[in-house]
């Protein structure tokens, strides 16, 4: 239990077990959980953890109430990594108001039917008094499922953002963004931006009209650092990335089986690199996983996609990037494409059918090779690259 302001503490707990959050993207540095309790007059928790990530929690309660009840746990999502001991915390405190607003107790029927004592709908807007403290209540819907709502306590102006402003990443011994080196964490949360909440930019967008002008002087989001010292910087971060802005530079991702497309994918790294082009990344998309790529294509303008052919269309793991940025919808990006086959051009053609699909224009021509790439295949990379390039920087 850590104090973060004036009654209010961090009761939140860091999960290394877990490989794969959601059952879907990798977790290398972990995931933490963040809960908050407010032991005011009328004492208050704000979201859970994920059931089993830490036997101490309710106990951890508990200290913080000092023998007094639960009076109130608020819901601000309802995915169960957030939510998932609810059930537990209405064994314990059998009296305790559950404040959530009505798009959220639809989807709590699901899950943990409540009795209508347990009840206390809130609308935008309404205050609820615990004493010292005053909290208000702002519905961001889709950021990222359609009930989310965020919590504002007026007095402290302390924002609890649940998935807004979050991160993948333990929180190793300092839970703040003043006690920790921010740049261990960066990457982590563009990550669990671009594969979380990246489809919901425009939503983002729309939360951020609705608190404008709210004073803010400490973050507490549900995963990751809060941010007590600077909340403007978090805040930047995900104006930006909402607003599909990126940095110069090209991610070139390939599906190669014989290695073929990887050499042609390696010239075109060169071309752009000739032309002074200095952040590239190229990926194999067999061996880095999706969630990666996904931050890649994020963080830079350029994005050049090649396959080689298989079974008529394009590479399966190829196949699984353009799903992925079809969900999450990037935008403004500088497109290429290329592509390798025996017979046809099936893997360029695949492509090509993903781009109009997605809305995703093509700069220039795709570039295309049969068998193994020739001398004269790669005289084509110069003219391709160039005009990938030009379009970047006009």
């Amino acid at each position: 239990m850590i104090q973060i302001s004036n009654k209010v503490f961090y009761i939140g707990t860091n999960d290394r077990k877990k490989h794969l959050f959601e059952n879907n993207w990798p977790l290398p540095n972990g995931v933490a959980y963040n809960s908050y309790i407010i032991a005011d007059e009328h004492p208050a928790l704000i979201d859970t953890i994920e059931y089993g990530s830490d036997p101490d929690y309710l106990a951890h309660i508990d200290s913080a109430l000092g023998g007094r009840d639960l009076e109130y746990m608020i819901v601000n999502h309802m995915e169960p990594d957030h939510s998932s001991m609810i059930g537990e915390i209405l064994r314990r405190y059998p009296r305790v108001k559950v404040v959530a607003n009505c798009k959220t107790y639809k989807i709590m029927e699901s899950y943990y039917p409540l009795p209508q004592d347990n009840i206390h709908e809130i609308k935008e807007g309404d205050v609820l008094d615990l004493g010292h403290h005053k909290l208000t209540f702002v519905m961001v819907p889709w950021v990222h499922w359609p009930e989310t709502m965020v919590t504002y306590d007026t007095v402290d102006q302390i924002l609890f953002s649940c998935d807004a402003f979050g991160s993948f990443g333990t929180l190793d011994g300092g839970i703040f963004d003043d006690t920790a080196n921010f740049d261990f964490y960066e990457e982590d949360m563009l990550r669990y931006y671009s594969n979380i909440v990246g489809k919901w930019s425009g939503m983002v967008q729309k939360a951020f009209k609705k608190l404008e002008g709210v004073p803010v002087k400490i973050i507490c989001p549900s995963h990751g650092l809060i941010w007590r010292k600077d909340p403007g910087k978090v805040l930047s971060l995900y104006d930006r990335w909402s607003k599909y802005e990126a940095e110069d530079g090209f991610v070139i991702a390939y599906a190669s089986m014989y290695g073929n497309t990887e050499k042609f994918a390696d010239e075109i790294a060169r071309q752009i690199s000739a032309l002074g082009v200095r952040d590239i990344r190229v990926y194999d998309v067999s061996k880095t996983h999706v969630s990666y790529l996904l931050t890649a294509i994020w963080k830079y303008r350029g994005l050049v996609l090649g396959s080689c052919a298989y079974n008529t269309g394009m590479h399966p793991m190829m196949a699984l990037l353009t799903h992925e940025i079809s969900v999450s919808a990037p935008q403004n990006k500088i497109l290429g494409i290329f592509g390798g086959s025996s017979w046809n051009g099936a893997g360029a053609k695949a492509l090509r059918e993903f781009a109009e699909k997605a809305k995703m224009p093509v700069t220039g021509d795709p570039v295309e090779f049969l068998g193994r790439p020739y001398e004269s295949d790669f005289d084509k990379i110069g003219d391709f690259a160039k005009k990938l390039v030009d379009a970047m920087r006009g």
